[in-house]
């Protein structure tokens, strides 16, 4: 029996129109990733902006800037649904920031070998954001939703987003689902279930003193953010997910002095189901206690994303019947990665 069934004249056709489309969207696609878009550089995302504002305005669909000083902008935009009795929406989602440097676009620009394309944001996620300018412009063209499509594209995700969480949580009030076009599992599944994560920064203090001549008179930073970084890390497993990493450290003034200041980079990744705010706590002790005597330590940033609740069962199963009629197999799959699903989830 053929996979593939039957489709409704409506739907095939926008199909048909969809799949011509792969030469379009993979242009609009290169023009994205060869522009810089790192967090914070606010002209590299508007001009992305403007290019996936280009082609919704040139197919009739109406945009709204939504402006956020320090990170760029926000696009927002609607098809109307055909059943004016429809509740609800129907939200797609994507972010235009990148986590690359400006120049890393014209280091390594777009290119495509062996049916893969390459560059900076090319998965993470230019072309989840392609992917929802055609499939909105599929729909204004072709109509087959019963209820209202909205597309809403941030500026700063990759960074937790700070400023964009509020202008997420007002704008998917009221969403029947939410479709986040960040990149699915390398198996091809995608994704119904995510980590939420914080990024603490602290910092270690201790007493300066010549390693030579004078080491006893001394309190060393990096031995204390040693025995910090043991304890952080012995965190792992307290409960059924929760995951700890000291990613980066820094310290010292020279070999031959006893460091009297040390920093370091804290990654923490929870489920839905865990006590965040106790595992926060457990940090926050392990952080301030005195490691060692005339050592000091404290947190001096935080931030953090929220995890994404395990996905209903019903809006998995409607995704896979769909994916079924156009030919392929779906499973839905954990990543302990972040997203802005978080938010909406909560």
């Amino acid at each position: 029996m053929s996979l593939v069934t039957p489709q409704p004249p409506a739907t095939q056709a926008l199909l048909d129109w969809l799949a011509s489309q792969q030469p379009a969207m993979e242009a609009l696609l290169a023009q994205t990733v060869n522009t810089d878009s790192g967090s914070g550089h606010e002209a590299g995302v508007r001009q992305v902006a403007a290019l996936l504002r280009g082609r919704l305005e040139a197919a009739g669909i109406a945009v709204t800037t939504l402006p956020q000083p320090g990170w760029g902008e926000c696009l927002l935009a609607r098809i109307a649904g055909s059943n004016p009795a429809a509740t609800g929406h129907l939200q797609l989602m994507g972010h235009m920031d990148t986590v690359f440097p400006q120049g890393t676009a014209a280091e390594r620009p777009w290119r495509v070998e062996a049916g893969k394309a390459f560059g900076p944001g090319v998965a993470d996620m230019k072309s989840g954001l392609v992917m929802n300018v055609f499939v909105a412009e599929a729909l204004a063209r072709f109509g087959g939703n019963a209820s209202p499509v909205h597309l809403l594209f941030t500026c700063d995700e990759e960074v937790g987003s700070p400023d964009c969480r509020t202008v997420i949580r007002e704008h998917v009030q009221g969403a029947r689902a939410v479709l986040n076009a960040e990149p699915g599992r390398i198996s091809g599944n995608v994704v119904n279930e995510r980590k939420g994560s914080y990024r603490i920064d602290f910092e270690v203090h201790g007493v300066a003193a010549h390693a030579g001549i004078n080491p006893a008179q001394g309190a060393s930073a990096i031995d204390a953010l040693a025995r910090k970084t043991l304890a952080l890390h012995a965190l792992t497993g307290c409960q059924p997910g929760v995951t700890l990493n000291v990613g980066m450290v820094q310290g010292g003034m020279a070999s031959n002095v006893v460091a009297p200041l040390a920093s370091a980079h804290l990654d923490l990744r929870f489920t839905a189901d865990n006590d965040v705010n106790d595992v926060l706590a457990r940090i926050r002790a392990i952080i301030e206690e005195e490691s060692l005597p005339r050592t000091s330590g404290r947190i001096v940033a935080q931030t953090g994303s929220l995890p994404m609740a395990r996905t209903p069962d019903d809006l998995l199963h409607t995704y896979q019947r769909c994916a079924q009629q156009v030919g392929f197999a779906v499973d839905g799959e954990t990543t302990g990665g972040a997203a802005d699903s978080g938010i909406t989830s909560q």
